[in-house]
């Protein structure tokens, strides 16, 4: 240990005596340690985190796919995104039956899947403050149970909580408390309007318990229990109808229980239960219920959406960080071998009186591993603020809030010091073998010269050379993923969306949460657009239920009339008439809906015409009838016109339009649930070239004007949405265009100093050379020749991983091939222009030597 402490202080001082060194070799470890641990700790916090909770490896899941809408119907599972007849998702009556018939859960909880939550307007009983919104999570009374959770403050939900009849209660996440209440203690036990319906607040959650589930958007910011979901939804109630599964189950299994043995039980029950509903099935249904499958699956990380989001994004992210660590090792190791061979003479008296060769490795390993600390000590705090650029790339909106910590935690730190003591010794291990291997004799013999022939130089300029084609093959790969990353982002932002996004700003409102009822709303969007276009620069405005790139669109089988079979499937939405024009979506044939289309006229649609193509061919659409699935309603709508396609956000796919003045009538409970929802418009799109200035200022005046406890979530322009919507993908981009140049840099310093350290070893062979009459042009041809033809050898191998990683980043890339050719040879271009510009300085050097001076030397 003495020992140890010896060499270790000998570093320390060697290291102080030689700060350009120290400062360079630590910053360039800083940098590689620093990237690789910004993507771990999103690994970390995404990835492989468990929930705060108590005894998180006790908890289990029922199903193992991540939804994030809810499912309809006996039979889940689409075969494509999802198993074929994987079940994951349960109706409240699934979850009574599963609760109650399985004692092997200790307690079992359910709560609202995904990002599916309660849209609420908060404001406290009696206040005249304009109206908040928050997200609200539905779950059973056993939920904060289950996880073992204590309250903050107040209290928790109890299975009393969750009865029907009971007194509706919430209970409030810290964070709102903290954000939106002020830390004010009065809050508990006060009386708050939920969608102007009457809770009580009786506790606040504990800080860092954000629920069941991670996602980036839509956590919850008060929980409610099951049982008041009629007294939110009103008409649009999910609790009560058994095709509609919409919760999620986790429950704390009972030590003895054999997870196996549970499965099969939890199978058994869900067939059983499947069976009772076997007369309300459809055909379909009949032919698959028996199929049906389910897994058990830990549930101590909870339900992450998050993960299944980001997952692909943050693995390409990690691999592309690794490249730069590989990069910054090269160049340490670089930097340890001239630093080594620079000090062959002191090795050289070591050895000559006595030192050991294992005592030499040690002390150049020390020595790399202090450099290593160091570097991982700056390399945290590059790490801090690169998690912290990366969520800020990956999560945008002003309200948008996601579970993430960016600071190191103590696994993060661990990992950091692990990959610096193991770059330490990794690159580290070569410099001290070749320094042990110095041969005394030879190296005294020539300690003064500067130029040092022998096996040790040898071995060093030979380590020196692999590493720089090592660099520049891994610099290439980076180089051209960024320009490929790059690109598709680009061809994604500017690709066509079926309509000019110059101009269009989309408003987003809810009047839902304003206590709008539905027949109310068709003379509430004629006078919000009546006001929207009295604005000065404003030339139309139309309401949507979701904006093109801004949400979703519901899915529907559809039925033609006068077709036997189910044709295929369509999403669709509503509309107000001004919507077409305002959008800049043109009809192709027939008309777009009018003010003429109210509720005593037929109920028409207009498709656009993906869906006349795929369900009429070439026949004339207008005047056709269609509907949604059974067969009974195909003759529901008329087609009375054909839009050009516009992208909603998944593509060109069929859709249709429905008028916001006309409704129907649907047997079944969802589809009159979806029916009755549809028509609470959530956008409205504005058309106003030219940049009307204090846009948004005006049009909160506007809707102020119709009703001030009206909510307006903000005012956006399309280029705003289209950005917001490729966020994912500008991270990805942003980030390898930084790592790549990163690794560029680091390759070009890496050149300049095999380069330089070659000059300065052939100085005496320069020297003799242009006595012999060798001009300056053919020196310096001859000092680029040897640093190019280490580049040229990197090029050849980096073409070849750059090609493989095309083909590893192919689904993160659009309107961009894997082997790009004009991606591939301009990220070559910029490496060897960076070559070229490092390799100079020291050809010129080279140039400048005096013929004389070299020879008197030797």
């Amino acid at each position: 240990m003495s020992t140890l402490i010896q060499d270790s202080r000998y570093s320390l001082r060697a290291l102080r005596k030689s700060p350009g060194f120290a400062a360079v070799a630590v910053l360039t470890l800083a940098l590689g340690v620093g990237a690789t641990t910004a993507i771990f700790t999103l690994v970390q916090q995404v990835m492989l985190r468990s929930l705060p909770v108590a005894q998180p490896e006790q908890l289990w899941r029922i199903g193992d796919a991540v939804h994030c809408c809810y499912s309809s119907g006996y039979t889940q599972g689409d075969g494509s995104f999802l198993p074929q007849n994987d079940w994951s998702l349960f109706s409240w009556e699934a979850y009574k039956l599963f609760r109650g018939g399985t004692p092997a859960f200790a307690q079992l909880a359910a709560f609202q899947i995904g990002e599916a939550n309660a849209h609420l307007s908060v404001r406290r009983a009696g206040s005249q403050a304009p109206v908040a919104t928050a997200n609200g999570e539905y779950v059973s009374g056993n939920f904060f149970e289950t996880f073992g959770i204590s309250a903050w403050r107040g209290r928790l939900f109890a299975d009393a909580d969750d009865r029907e009849g009971a007194p509706p209660v919430a209970v409030m996440s810290f964070r709102i408390w903290q954000v939106q209440c002020g830390s004010d203690p009065s809050v508990v036990g006060a009386a708050y309007d939920l969608n102007g319906q009457p809770f009580t607040i009786i506790g606040i959650a504990p800080p860092g318990f954000f629920g069941a589930k991670i996602a980036d958007s839509n956590m919850p910011d008060v929980w409610l229990p099951l049982t008041t979901e009629p007294l939110i939804a009103g008409a649009t109630s999910r609790l009560r109808n058994p095709r509609l599964a919409w919760l999620d189950l986790i429950g704390r299994v009972r030590p003895d229980v054999n997870p196996h043995t549970l499965e099969a039980q939890l199978e058994v029950e869900l067939h059983q239960w499947l069976a009772s509903h076997e007369p309300d099935m459809t055909s379909q249904e009949k032919l698959l219920w028996e199929k049906q499958r389910l897994r058990l699956t830990p549930g101590g990380a909870g339900v992450s959406l998050m993960r299944e989001k980001y997952k692909e994004a943050i693995w390409l992210l990690l691999m592309a960080a690794t490249c730069v660590l590989l990069v910054a090792c090269a160049n340490i190791a670089n930097l340890l071998l001239v630093r080594g061979l620079k000090d062959r003479h002191q090795t050289a008296l070591r050895i000559a009186l006595g030192a050991s060769r294992a005592q030499l490795m040690r002390k150049a390993l020390i020595e790399s591993l202090t450099l290593s600390v160091f570097g991982s000590a700056v390399g945290v705090v590059i790490a801090y603020a690169g998690a912290r650029l990366i969520l800020h790339l990956a999560i945008t909106g002003p309200d948008t809030w996601a579970p993430v910590n960016p600071t190191p935690s103590v696994p993060v730190l661990l990992f950091a010091l692990g990959i610096s003591v193991i770059t330490g010794v990794a690159f580290g291990i070569a410099p001290a073998w070749i320094a042990s291997r110095a041969d005394p004799i030879d190296a005294l013999r020539r300690a003064n010269r500067p130029v040092a022939g022998g096996r040790d130089v040898l071995r060093t300029v030979g380590a020196q050379k692999t590493l720089v084609i090592v660099q520049t093959a891994v610099s290439l790969v980076l180089l051209s993923a960024a320009a490929m990353l790059g690109q598709s982002l680009h061809n994604r932002e500017r690709q066509d969306f079926g309509f000019v996004t110059n101009g269009r700003y989309l408003v987003g409102i809810d009047p839902r949460l304003s206590g709008y009822r539905l027949e109310q709303l068709v003379p509430l969007f004629r006078e919000i657009e009546d006001q929207l276009q009295s604005i000065p620069g404003v030339r139309m405005a139309g309401g949507v239920l979701e904006a093109p790139l801004n949400g979703w669109v519901w899915p529907h089988d559809i039925h033609v009339e006068g077709k036997a079979e189910e044709e295929g499937s369509s999403g669709w939405t509503r509309v107000t008439p001004g919507f077409f024009e305002t959008l800049g979506d043109k009809i192709v044939m027939g008309r777009p809906i009018s003010d003429e289309d109210n509720a005593n006229t037929r109920p028409v649609a207009v498709v656009n015409d993906t869906f006349a193509k795929r369900f009429f061919g070439k026949q004339n659409p207008i005047g056709q009838h269609f509907g949604p699935v059974p067969q009974r309603n195909a003759g529901m709508y008329e087609i009375v016109g054909v839009a050009s396609d516009v992208d909603f956000g998944n593509g060109l796919e069929p859709m249709y339009f429905l008028p916001e003045t006309q409704s129907t009538q649907f047997d079944d409970p969802e589809s009159e649930e979806r029916e009755v929802s549809s028509h609470f418009l959530y956008n409205v799109v504005i058309w106003a070239p030219g940049k009307p200035p204090g846009l948004e200022t005006q049009v909160k005046r506007a809707l102020a004007n119709i009703d001030p406890n009206l909510l307006m979530h903000g005012v956006q322009s399309y280029s705003d949405v289209i950005h917001a919507d490729f966020a994912q993908q500008t991270m990805i981009a942003s980030l390898t265009f930084l790592f790549g140049a990163v690794a560029l840099v680091l390759a070009a310093v890496g050149l300049y100093g095999v380069t330089a350290y070659s000059v300065e070893q052939r100085t005496r062979e320069i020297g003799v050379r242009m006595a012999l009459g060798a001009n300056r042009r053919s020196v310096l041809a001859m000092v680029l020749r040897e640093a190019f033809s280490q580049v040229g050898i990197g090029l050849v191998l980096g073409i070849s991983g750059a090609i493989g990683a095309g083909h590893l980043i192919a689904s993160q890339l659009f309107g961009v091939q894997p082997w790009d050719p004009r991606m591939l040879s301009g990220a070559a271009l910029v490496l060897a222009f960076a070559a070229l510009t490092a390799a100079v300085a020291p050809a010129r050097r080279a140039t400048s030597v005096d013929p004389m001076v070299a020879v008197r030397y030797e």
